[in-house]
């Protein structure tokens, strides 16, 4: 097939009666895959797919987390780990039936929240993701790094993320903060003005006045109307909580949780695929500290420091490309 948009969100049956949620675009019978894992309070969402992505002969796969979105929670008696791997080891096997996790050339990346399960992947046991042996590069865009190892995570954050995903979410018992924030989400994230309210607080006039102009500058570039990214993200953030709050809920669990692997103990086999990481100088949700940490820790690693907030990423996000995926054609 040759290189198309996204034909919209599919959804995949799994075991056990859950669903997995995904979009793709690209090339999608080429053997050469980039699986893209997003951050929180969005979907897998192909619908604006990078240029370069759809020049170059890949197949890209974006799906929707367990808890988030169309994708059913994990299993009550299964880790998020074990259910993760089992989910994008049905969705690979599903496009590539005969590869038996060797004939493809696999890439992975996540974007902030979405880094923490790309590493989980990236670090997972062959027996369990076979599909790993095929891994050929690893992005990292906003990149969390492992709370459990790096001891010095809580230092570099936010009153609002210590409270949000930090020490004080994962220690006070009962899950009592989530509670309390869901409570207070919901009611903004119940329709697309109040989840656009929320992005433009806490996101969107966070910028300083070089980084609106530049965003200003990114939109011109890409024919978008004015507050278009705005309301496309509102949008996926309602779809995203709009049948459970499973995957917020999950956040700190995941984040404080064993992955699998410390990542300065990493063996040599899985550490064989290039790793590229990128922070945002000004990026107080997912502070550089945790990109540095992960760069000090991981072997094959190159950093890419990036000027602009948490958003700076998207006015970059084709040099970011076209540099993670320079072997490619």
């Amino acid at each position: 097939m040759s290189a198309n948009n996204s034909s919209g969100e599919q959804c995949l049956a799994l075991s056990g009666g859950r669903t997995l949620a995904y979009e793709e675009a690209g090339n999608t019978s080429s053997k050469t895959v980039l699986l893209y894992l997003h951050g929180s309070f969005t979907v897998g969402d192909a619908s604006k797919t990078s240029p370069v992505l759809l020049r170059k002969n890949i197949h890209f796969i974006t799906p929707t987390l367990p808890g988030w979105g169309n994708t059913s929670p994990p299993p009550p008696s299964t880790s998020y780990n074990d259910c993760l791997i089992s989910d994008m080891t049905t969705l690979l096997s599903h496009h590539y039936p005969d590869s038996n996790g060797h004939d493809i050339k696999l890439y992975i990346a996540g974007g902030s929240f979405g880094t923490a399960p790309t590493q989980i992947l990236y670090g997972a046991p062959y027996d369990k993701f076979p599909f790993g042996r095929c891994i050929a590069g690893v992005l990292l865009m906003g990149a969390l790094s492992p709370f459990r190892y790096h001891k010095d995570y809580a230092k570099c954050m936010t009153w609002g993320n210590y409270i949000g995903v930090g020490p004080v979410r994962f220690y006070v018992p009962f899950n009592l903060i989530g509670r309390l924030m869901k409570s207070v989400l919901a009611r903004q994230f119940a329709t697309i003005e109040g989840a656009e309210k929320f992005l433009r607080e806490n996101l969107f006039d966070k910028m300083d006045q070089a980084e609106r102009e530049r965003f200003k500058r990114w939109s011109e570039e890409r024919g978008r109307a004015l507050g278009e990214t705005e309301r496309g993200m509102a949008e996926n953030l309602v779809k995203s909580v709009s049948k459970s709050w499973v995957g917020f809920m999950l956040m700190p669990p995941i984040l404080h949780s064993d992955w699998g692997f410390r990542p300065d103990e990493l063996d040599e086999e899985h550490s064989r695929p290039h790793v590229l990481i990128t922070t945002n100088k000004d990026d107080h949700l997912t502070p550089p500290a945790y990109a540095h940490y992960l760069a000090a820790n991981y072997k094959n690693v190159r950093i890419k420091d990036i000027d602009g907030g948490h958003l700076g990423i998207l006015y970059y996000i084709d040099d970011v490309w076209a540099e993670f995926l320079a072997d490619e054609q």
